[in-house]
């Protein structure tokens, strides 16, 4: 594959287009990175009392289970089509090997298989949201 203008500009628009802050590509000697700066507006500050108290009204519970991330860029599918079936639900078992999603990145449509067995107890993504490489896309106890 080679990395022509064209094909970078197309990456670029992937990258516009999904709210993404980084894409990364490589194949075999060559590799390409793009990034986008966010700027932000920073906070007000706030009171050491108001952040203590805020923190100890959400006293969140731990993620139970093991985090199965997205291992590139794209978009989360549930199903291989909108009508089917989702590969897998919340309490269901799974096995290692066991597809559990797709994730569409540039039109190619790429079944994410489990990396180890064990049971769902949250699906963190909704179906057709973007997803980052490295996000957790559910946890597996």
């Amino acid at each position: 594959m080679k990395f022509d203008i064209e094909y970078i500009e197309k990456l670029a628009k992937v990258l516009a287009d999904n709210a993404l802050t980084e894409i990364s590509l490589e194949d075999g000697e060559q590799a390409v990175t793009l990034r986008k700066d966010v700027i932000g507006v920073a906070p007000a500050p706030v009171s050491v009392p108001a952040v203590q108290s805020a923190l100890a009204e959400k006293k969140e519970e731990p993620k139970k289970g093991r985090p199965l991330t997205s291992p590139m860029v794209g978009t989360f599918y549930k199903a291989s089509s909108p009508d089917a079936k989702p590969f897998v639900e919340v309490g269901q078992t799974i096995k290692e090997g066991d597809v559990v999603c797709i994730v569409e990145a540039m039109k190619l449509m790429n079944e994410i298989e489990a990396e180890f067995g064990g049971k769902i107890v949250e699906i963190c993504v909704e179906n057709g949201q973007p997803v980052e490489f490295g996000q957790v896309l559910m946890y597996v106890e």
